[in-house]
């Protein structure tokens, strides 16, 4: 490739903030898929991701897109995303299925649940290098540049107006969108920097701690809680961990659940005993059906089993199908809840919006 802009680059980043910046920015949807960085060389394609790694055999079908959509030289920013069978929301998990080793799976993938991509930033059109300029000059050459683009090749929507930006933090979040992003419309392109600022839907939720895994630095420290929800046949649901701590907390939590560890016998996750052990239950479901870990499906789940008696507060963004989509963070324990309410019905759920009506706002 001869750009003026060549991989690999490292994506310019967002640091969170609470609320949602005062002008003048640019205010985009975030997408909730693979941070992507595409290279178009008249028939040479590369797609980037977030770690500089390359993603182009991951999605022939992206590449063929590109080819047909995208101008014969340039370097653009983006999202790759996998829209639901129903085409109303994304589907993070179909996206995280792509990442496969076997040439053939791919290829069945691109054809079940092919991809899309958003682009929101130009680096780089024909001879000339575009990350030294505004945003603001950016974002215009991008939108002429995607002009004749058709799905799924797709231009974000962006906008100045905060008020306008303010009311698809709240709908957007139906689509399965993770929030906004805030970019300054006189900031040059900083690859690898957190100079733009994201805003992400905060909530809180109570939750049952069922079990925890020791921390990689000895048996002694508390690695990750797990979290568990009652549905409503009254089975307790794994709904994600905490895993963020100071190591002197680490062990302090150690100390105070000690009390609580027990068996896998009569626990509600007995999926969890470790590799080889005997299932305790007859009929014991398969490991996998409680919880999977998203990112390696052979990575050993087992954990510490503890009496589902203590109750903590979360913060979370949003839910994904029955889990948390990221790792909580602590915000007090509720000695004063009881378990058993600690249900689905407390969760806040956004309301449906058609991720279709996203794309046609751009």
């Amino acid at each position: 490739m001869q750009l003026p802009v060549n991989p690999p680059v490292a994506p310019m980043l967002a640091k969170p903030v609470k609320q949602i910046p005062e002008g003048p920015y640019s205010f985009e949807p975030k997408w909730d898929g693979f941070r992507s960085i595409v290279f178009r060389d008249g028939d040479e394609v590369e797609i980037g991701s977030r770690n500089e790694r390359p993603l182009t055999r991951y999605f022939p079908e992206l590449v063929a897109a590109v080819r047909a959509n995208l101008p014969p030289r340039c370097v653009i920013d983006g999202e790759i995303v996998i829209p639901a069978a129903d085409g109303r929301h994304l589907d993070f998990e179909a996206l995280l299925q792509r990442i496969h080793p076997a040439a053939s799976r791919v290829a069945l993938l691109a054809e079940q649940t092919p991809a899309h991509i958003v682009a929101f930033d130009l680096l780089a059109l024909g001879d000339l290098d575009y990350t030294g300029r505004p945003f603001e000059e950016r974002r215009a050459a991008l939108v002429r540049a995607l002009a004749p683009a058709a799905a799924p090749v797709h231009l974000t929507p962006a906008t100045t107006d905060r008020a306008v930006a303010t009311g698809w933090f709240r709908q957007f979040e139906g689509a399965g969108l993770d929030g906004l992003v805030a970019k300054a419309l006189s900031g040059t392109y900083e690859p690898d920097k957190r100079v733009m600022f994201k805003v992400k839907h905060e909530r809180t939720a109570d939750c049952v701690v069922a079990g925890y895994r020791p921390h990689k630095s000895g048996p002694d420290a508390i690695g990750s809680l797990l979290l568990g929800l009652y549905t409503d046949p009254g089975d307790l649901a794994s709904v994600g961990v905490i895993g963020a701590f100071p190591m002197a907390r680490r062990k302090e939590l150690y100390a105070e659940l000690q009390p609580l560890v027990t068996t896998f016998e009569g626990h509600p996750w007995n999926w969890g005993q470790p590799d080889g052990a005997p299932a305790h239950e007859a009929g014991a479901r398969n490991p996998r059906d409680g919880e999977t870990s998203r990112w390696n499906a052979g990575k050993d789940l087992s954990f510490v089993p503890l009496r589902p008696e203590r109750v903590v507060e979360v913060r979370y963004d949003h839910m994904e199908g029955r889990r948390f989509r990221h790792t909580t963070q602590f915000v007090r324990w509720r000695p004063d809840r009881d378990p058993r309410s600690c249900t689905y019905a407390q969760l806040e759920e956004p309301v449906s919006y058609d991720l279709g009506e996203v794309l046609a706002t751009s």
